[in-house]
């Protein structure tokens, strides 16, 4: 179930998952895939990181599933990359779903050049520090939400959005009523005038 799970949370979009949950588990809209087409839905794996420090993501790496999304807290330091596209490259061969940093990467036409899903603040020419510091597999606050390990995160060219694992076949069902609702919606209007003013009138007069 679970598999089949996230493969349906896999065709909805991020604004109807957000939707689902009143917008309160929507990482900061600063956190955007480097490219639009880029789309994530994995199980978290955690680390909390100070500032451009990467050896406790290399121990999450070596530990994550393939499927994973590695949600990384660097406490949205710019000044230090956690990965470049060597990195970044032995999570794509590993079979991570994706990564979403709060924080930097560097190395940016390479890591686009992968083909590997990922979403970030920003990006810097400097490397990382190594001196071992950080944790993995331990709730971080990732754009300014709370990540737990195994928790369903959500990504596309709209941003982040996490699901909590106790709630998410709740919020599937919502977001899924959100999309037959937006769709019907749609039909209703799609090139009829009078339909669009007949709408504009209700929302209008509310």
């Amino acid at each position: 179930m679970t598999d089949e799970l996230i493969a349906r949370y896999t065709t909805i979009p991020t604004t109807a998952v957000s939707d689902a949950t009143g917008g309160m588990n929507n990482m900061d809209p600063a956190l955007k895939p480097l490219r639009e087409e880029y789309r994530i839905a994995g199980r978290a794996v955690t680390v909390k990181l100070p500032g451009g420090d990467n050896p406790a993501m290399l121990r999450a790496m070596r530990e994550a599933s393939p499927g994973n999304v590695l949600v990384v807290d660097a406490k949205g330091d710019l000044t230090k990359a956690v990965a470049g596209d060597f990195v970044v490259g032995m999570m794509q061969t590993l079979g991570l779903a994706g990564l979403v940093v709060d924080g930097a990467i560097r190395d940016v036409r390479d890591i686009k050049a992968l083909g590997f899903p990922v979403f970030v603040r920003g990006t810097t020419v400097a490397a990382s520090n190594k001196t071992g510091a950080g944790e993995a597999n331990v709730p971080v606050s990732c754009g300014g939400v709370t990540v737990r390990q195994g928790d369903l995160i959500i990504g596309d060219a709209d941003g982040v959005t996490v699901v909590p694992r106790e709630q998410e076949q709740e919020i599937l069902k919502g977001a899924l009523a959100k999309l037959e609702k937006d769709e019907a919606r749609e039909r209703e209007v799609a090139g009829n005038i009078d339909a669009v003013r007949r709408y504009l009138d209700k929302v209008a007069n509310k």
